[in-house]
């Protein structure tokens, strides 16, 4: 039967070249001890001296070597090594065998490894070049930053990725699903089999199944294709996104040689012209957010529970739409958007064979670099991109596949002469000459040719969903016949061409696939039935596309790089939540500076907002109304200019149907502070993979939040527990994420936990010059 073995823990690392790092028998003891994932460009101090648009990290060249045991009788099995990203041009070898090369940094690839593999020691070694940090207009991250594992199989099996499930139709009486699977057998002899495709509910019972007898000759594979007829399904939404387990069993006689399990939901998804997305028949905004793949202090080796502590917050703002801008996403991101209940639209590239400015001195600031996966993309194209398809196509949650973000960006590289002068949505500061039409510079036509290739490789894989790309400008992007190689268009900041090209070709549906902000243009989404939703750039502020030094990342974010909630957050779930609200925040005249405290000069005056989705709200001074204000339209924010006085400011809210909520702030004291450490979690598996996250806090004697950001925590260990680093969200911090140290931001500090392999008791000691330290107890199990 399949096993699954993962090999995150107990590597070696070096960084740098080593020439015969690929031999056996090398001695790497002298090397680091590192676990996957991981990410060395963030062990590195932040420098001028590398690209703004990485984040001031450096890249480099590193090696990995993982030794591994395997049993006796491993001789007779098929055995597939999986890495799920490696940052970049990725060479393996195992047991000094060469196996191959991947360039694309963001592709999950596998080798099958059985010819060279033995029982007993083994030893595998991976070599990384990341040789520019131009090479990408965000942070990349280098390193193994995902997952690895050995697929261990029989001879005769479930050809790794074969199998494909879909909804054919669907409603609340009955679903059809069909199930695409490929079986091998790769022994010498002729095999009777039976294969079983089975349909669990999420407590095991078997609710739909179906069985073929195949005779396969020596060597041979064959795709065997199952219905199933599933009666009063739970139907996947992100309001109730049910998972079945969908088991494939191969029999030989009466015994199982090989069994595979994946999660996957029920449910259709249509797209129309003129009245939108429809999920399960029923229609569906698209509440989006787009997000990149790095946590700022962990760079892009992000593990799985650091995700999940950011979803959960999009899920309480209301959103209910992901889009993963702009390449291959980590697996883990798709579970949990299944999971959880995420719409989403999974991206692949951001150029294609025409590179890309790349800033490295600041944002839009001339000359730029053109390093990137443009020069790949002739021979790994086709390939990167088919096997995104088929890793990521059984997710339910994913509803388009979208094979580029602004390769249409104007005259970067692409021009057409129906334009003489073209700037795009970030091209305040273009040189006049970079704007105009030049017939030396590519025509915008050969889009097209290659649109219509991606197209069609992504429905040899998948013809159950669209295929999109998100276009920068469309205004040229419809005239050479781009848009019309894609089933939907998204739009990048270009909701005043919504009318008119809706008028203009009624038939094709749009989107906004990138949008800003702003209540104006969600309006433009509610109150045109013919555009799906809309995708915020962004969710979480990120490193990299930085504005220059000493800024070291994009502050676009809904949540800072410690995933905590800014004022923009708030304004957002006052649009997208159903769930009654209140929120408070301050601002000193003149500051333009939004805080969620009550802490100022006396007589200073201030101006307080109450983000809510309740039709009224109140706000009280030290007991004193300031008066009611009614919220007469969609995206109102109620407020409230006054003097400040220490004390206390209260706002009530007040839905129409008589249901309130209240929030309060208060002026903190300013005498010794308090250190207050919340974990999420205390207890933890014993597996050197279990997170935690520990939201430090500067407090009051009565836990009132003080906002002293020259303040910081020091930070250690005691027992088998590890800090993977210290966020405070600023991205004007200089401090490298390596430092046992981190000043306060707001008031606020996120330390990232990790359990060690041994089981006992640990404690996490933060102590800071301002505050009485405390400590956080752990047991790991």
């Amino acid at each position: 039967m399949t096993n699954k073995d993962n090999m995150n823990l107990d590597w070696r690392f070096l960084q740098g070249e080593e020439k015969k790092a690929w031999y056996k028998g090398f001695d790497d003891q002298h090397w680091r001890h590192v676990q996957l994932p991981h990410d060395w460009s963030v062990e590195s101090p932040f420098s001028k001296a590398h690209s703004s648009g990485t984040g001031y990290l450096p890249g480099g060249l590193g090696w990995y070597r993982k030794s591994f045991l395997l049993p006796e009788g491993i001789e007779d099995k098929k055995v597939t090594l999986t890495v799920e990203g490696a940052y970049q041009n990725a060479k393996l070898w195992v047991n000094s065998y060469y196996l191959g090369y991947r360039p694309y940094g963001y592709s999950t690839f596998s080798y099958d490894i059985s010819d060279f593999i033995t029982a007993g020691d083994n030893v595998l070694a991976i070599r990384l070049d990341h040789p520019s940090t131009s090479d990408s207009r965000w942070f990349t991250g280098s390193g193994i930053y995902r997952n690895v594992y050995l697929t261990v199989q029989a001879q005769t099996r479930i050809v790794p990725e074969s199998t494909f499930y879909y909804t054919e139709a669907a409603d609340k009486n009955s679903a059809t699903v069909a199930i695409e699977t490929v079986v091998e057998n790769a022994t010498a002899q002729q095999r009777d089999l039976e294969i079983v495709s089975a349909l669990y509910s999420e407590t095991g019972q078997l609710k739909a199944e179906s069985s073929q007898i195949v005779t396969l000759q020596a060597g041979v594979t064959e795709q065997l294709a199952f219905e199933l007829a599933v009666k009063q399904p739970q139907l996947w939404s992100p309001d109730t996104p049910y998972l079945y387990q969908l088991k494939t069993c191969v029999f030989q006689g009466e015994a199982l040689v090989d069994e595979q399990t994946i999660p996957v939901g029920i449910r259709t998804i249509k797209f129309d012209a003129e009245t939108g997305f429809f999920l399960n028949k029923q229609p569906t905004l698209l509440k989006g957010v787009c997000v990149h793949h790095d946590a700022g202090t962990l760079g892009a080796a992000v593990p799985k529970a650091v995700w999940r502590r950011r979803l959960e917050k999009f899920k309480d703002l209301g959103a209910n739409a992901i889009r993963m801008s702009h390449n291959p996403p980590a697996p883990d991101l798709l579970a949990l958007c299944d999971e959880l209940g995420f719409l989403v639209i999974d991206e692949i590239f951001d150029e294609w064979e025409g590179p890309k400015n790349k800033w490295s001195t600041g944002h839009n600031v001339y000359p730029p670099k053109h390093d990137g996966y443009f020069e790949h993309f002739p021979d790994w194209g086709e390939r990167d991109l088919k096997d995104w398809v088929r890793r990521d196509r059984n997710h339910p949650s994913i509803i388009a596949w979208s094979i580029g973000n602004e390769i249409d960006y104007p005259n970067d590289p692409y021009c057409h002469p129906s334009f003489k002068e073209m700037t795009g949505n970030n091209d305040k500061d273009k040189p006049v000459e970079e704007r105009r039409y030049d017939p030396n510079k590519p025509n915008a036509e050969r889009l097209v040719s290659i649109s219509k290739k991606l197209v069609s490789y992504v429905k040899e894989i998948d013809q159950t969903r669209p295929v999109t790309a998100a276009l920068a400008y469309p205004e040229l992007s419809s005239l050479t016949g781009l848009s019309d190689t894609l089933d939907i268009v998204g739009y990048n900041y270009k909701e005043h061409l919504y009318e008119q090209d809706h008028e203009r070709k009624a038939s094709q549906v749009i989107y906004g696939s990138e949008n800003s902000h702003s209540v104006d243009n969600w309006l433009e989404v509610v109150n045109r039935p013919y555009i799906s939703g809309q995708f915020l750039w962004t969710g979480i502020d990120f490193l990299g596309e930085a504005q220059g030094w000493p800024i070291r990342g994009s502050m676009a974010g809904l949540l800072d790089l410690a995933g905590y909630e800014k004022p923009g957050y708030y304004l957002r779930k006052s649009l997208w939540s159903q769930m009654l609200f209140g929120k408070l925040t301050v601002e000193k005249l003149g500051s333009h500076r939004e805080a969620f405290m009550w802490d100022y000069a006396t007589n200073d005056q201030v101006i307080i907002r109450g983000y809510t989705n309740a039709s009224k709200a109140e706000c009280f001074v030290n007991g004193q109304s300031l008066g009611v204000k009614q919220r007469w339209q969609i995206g109102e924010v109620p407020e409230w200019q006054t003097s400040y006085q220490a004390g206390e400011v209260k706002l009530i809210v007040l839905s129409e149907t008589g249901e309130s909520f209240e929030e309060v702030i208060a002026t903190p004291s300013h005498d010794q502070c308090l250190l207050k450490a919340v974990s999420d979690q205390t207890r933890l598996v014993a597996n050197g993979e279990d997170i935690s996250h520990i939201e430090v806090v500067l407090t009051d004697h009565e836990g009132r939040l003080v906002q002293k950001d020259q303040e910081q925590i020091e930070v250690s260990t005691a027992g088998p527990i590890e800090v993977l680093g210290i966020e405070n969200g600023d991205l004007t911090d200089l401090t490298p994420y390596f430092a046992a140290h981190r000043k306060f931001y707001h008031g606020r500090v996120l330390i990232y936990v990790r359990s060690k392999t041994e089981p006992g008791e640990a404690t996490v000691h933060i102590s800071s010059t301002g505050a009485t330290a405390t400590n956080v107890k752990f047991t790991i199990v």
